[in-house]
């Protein structure tokens, strides 16, 4: 029997809807706000008041690029969060009133464990490989850093975690600094190629454990800049490339000798990526070269699925869907995680 899942993700400033049919994508439609990138950040009441907007049309375009009918669906799954209150109530909302209206089950997923799902995502006439349980996955975006050891799809365990500012905010921090537009991740992964790694060094902090912190090295840059600053007033605009390269080597390596020490305490060499921040170039190559000298079998998700969008919310609610692990109409969002 076929399982066709509703996905709707509302969790921050991206309306995305998609259908899925057991574990392969039949659509994922997702419909951004530019209005944000005049303010440099995602502004709460905008992006509610976007989701409001948008929410129809994009299931309405999901359903229609699946060849579905609303009557074809079995559940409905949507992000229960963490995220911005008001966006994910827009979400829950609708994903309720669906529901409701014909009767179907209702999922509540968890938008950092819908990340990590990504990677059994399937596509239609192009199979993929998927990871073998358990396996580590290295959460990477702008308001999380997390090594997660997963057990099974709906078995998962944080093992590691940053204590302060997440890898993206401390790219799209350190980039408004250097005058980058909103969110300035894309533009240090799109300088930092044409750059030198080695030409500036920064601190790197020791924390515990697999934990992480990156407030330290965004402080640690503006200071850098402000003191070269006074000494070249066009340092930053002559050394553009080079800084660029250099502060992503430093966040890869943070990351990554975190995710290495994980992997041989543990003795799991199955390693997955997920999360917005795994589209930079040099963190996948990273992955890529962890894998061949240390033997892992690496699985990173295509890039229309690192970023927030429903597909992945689609296909933890097929799992959810097959353990039963329903929702009630009452359930309710949370920003944060408990």
């Amino acid at each position: 029997m076929s399982i066709i899942i509703l996905g709707i993700e509302s969790s921050c400033d991206d309306t995305s809807a998609s259908i899925i049919k057991n574990d392969t994508i039949l659509s994922n439609v997702i419909a951004g706000q530019k209005v944000h990138e005049e303010y440099g950040g995602v502004v709460p009441e905008l992006a509610s008041r976007a989701h409001q907007q948008n929410v129809i049309p994009v299931v309405d375009k999901a359903l229609r690029d699946a060849g579905l009918r609303p009557e074809d669906v079995n559940a409905v799954a949507f992000t229960r969060g963490p995220g911005l209150m008001g966006s994910l109530l827009v979400g829950a909302s609708f994903a309720k009133g669906f529901a409701l209206a014909r009767r179907l089950p209702l999922i509540a997923v968890d938008h950092l464990q819908a990340h990590v799902l990504a990677n059994f995502i399937q596509e239609a006439g192009n199979p993929k490989a998927v990871p073998s349980f358990p396996f580590l996955c290295l959460l990477v975006s702008g308001g999380n850093s997390q090594i997660i050891e997963v057990r099974s799809h709906l078995d998962m365990e944080i093992i590691g975690h940053t204590i302060d500012d997440a890898a993206g905010e401390a790219f799209d921090k350190c980039a408004k600094v250097m005058g980058f537009p909103y969110p300035g991740g894309p533009f240090i992964d799109k300088y930092a190629r044409e750059g030198n790694s080695e030409a500036f060094e920064f601190s790197k902090p020791r924390i515990e454990e697999y934990n992480y912190s990156f407030s330290g090295l965004k402080t640690s840059f503006l200071y850098f800049l402000r003191d070269r600053i006074k000494e070249d007033a066009g340092f930053i605009e002559n050394n553009k490339a080079d800084l660029c390269a250099s502060l992503q080597k430093t966040i890869v390596d943070i990351l990554m000798e975190k995710l290495i020490k994980a992997s041989k305490e543990r003795g799991i060499k199955e390693v997955a990526l997920a999360g917005g921040v795994s589209a930079n170039s040099a963190l996948r190559k990273a992955i890529e070269t962890a894998s061949l000298q240390l033997g892992w079998k690496s699985y990173i998700p295509k890039m229309v699925y690192t970023t927030d969008n429903a597909a992945m919310v689609a296909i933890v609610g097929y799992y959810k869907f097959l353990a039963g692990d329903f929702a009630t109409q009452d359930v309710v969002p949370y920003a944060r995680q408990a």
